[in-house]
């Protein structure tokens, strides 16, 4: 049952992770912005320091290294 509870609330977590990108990137795009700056802003909106809607530090951990990995192959791409 403690299982269920931890995934649950990773699933949450992460549902509100892509969708803050997804918006940030959204409104970056409309305003003539590159979408990187919607990602940091969104991960800084949502953060634990902020308005604090992601408190899993592993989760948060996880998704940074993704994010450089990305950010790193797009320089590469260009």
């Amino acid at each position: 049952m403690i299982l269920a509870a931890v995934s649950l609330s990773f699933l949450n977590e992460l549902v509100v992770v892509i969708v803050a990108s997804v918006v940030g990137a959204y409104v970056c795009y409309r305003i003539g912005l590159v979408s990187i700056l919607g990602f940091l802003l969104a991960g800084v909106v949502i953060g634990p320091h902020a308005l604090g809607w992601v408190q899993e530090q592993a989760l948060i951990d996880i998704l940074a290294e993704l994010g450089v990995i990305l950010l790193l192959f797009s320089i590469g791409v260009e």
